[in-house]
């Protein structure tokens, strides 16, 4: 919201002395020498004055939107889990592969799509610090193993291609590059552990929520941070 109480798109920067939360990363705004946080759905005009958030109608849309994509998403990936594991009985380094790719899918979907639609309903956070970081953890892990499956998935074609007569150790080497897929996607994911917490606000109004305000010395670092995880996603 702006001084005049009118909400802000998320795209809209915000003016001088205001805050405003964008996504679900904490970044900050500095205004005369104040760090003013600005994260998920809520605003500071100023150090004295809060404007509670409220649950927008874009916000509704997002939630709207969230629920389709969680069901679609939920029938169709345990539809090919049960497909690939009872009917597609054939042993193929290929059938791996896709059972890796829904075990990351259904990881989004359980995980990264609940969370952002209750987090869109409640506003600010009610299940504690260790939730907060957990759930960005596992949010995290389940977007970096949906990436580095799918690159898995297309080196292995790519060998294929370039190399048809080496089907026959194809299984290894999936197996090897998945186990390292996986691995990293939880190594990646763990300074969300750490950045993330919990932060409070108590007057004039108690506001909690599941931020990274706080955590990074300096502004740059967390958009260095932000970028390095656009880039590997």
């Amino acid at each position: 919201m702006n001084a005049s109480d009118q909400p802000m798109g998320d795209g809209e920067a915000a003016p001088p002395g205001l805050c405003s939360f964008k996504g679900f990363n904490l970044s900050c705004v500095h205004d005369n020498g104040f760090e003013k946080p600005q994260g998920p759905n809520i605003t500071f005009l100023n150090e004295d004055h809060f404007v509670l958030p409220t649950f927008s109608t874009a916000a509704k849309v997002r939630v709207a939107i969230t629920c389709v994509l969680f069901i679609s998403s939920a029938c169709f990936n345990m539809a090919t889990l049960w497909t690939i594991t009872y009917k597609y009985r054939k042993k193929s380094h290929i059938r791996i592969l896709i059972i890796n790719l829904v075990a990351a899918d259904l990881l989004i979907t359980f995980v990264v799509m609940p969370l952002d639609a209750v987090w869109n309903v409640t506003i600010q956070w009610y299940a504690g610090d260790v939730a907060c970081r957990i759930l960005m953890f596992l949010k995290l892990v389940a977007m970096y193993s949906s990436a580095f499956v799918t690159e898995v998935i297309s080196l292995d074609r790519h060998a294929a291609i370039l190399n048809p007569l080496g089907i026959g150790d194809a299984k290894k080497k999936n197996k090897a590059m998945l186990s390292i897929a996986w691995t990293l996607s939880l190594l990646l994911a763990t300074p969300q552990l750490f950045v993330f917490h919990t932060v409070s606000r108590s007057q004039p109004v108690h506001f909690v929520q599941c931020a990274t305000l706080g955590s990074f010395k300096a502004h740059w670092l967390e958009t260095l941070y932000n970028m390095f995880t656009f880039c590997c996603l």
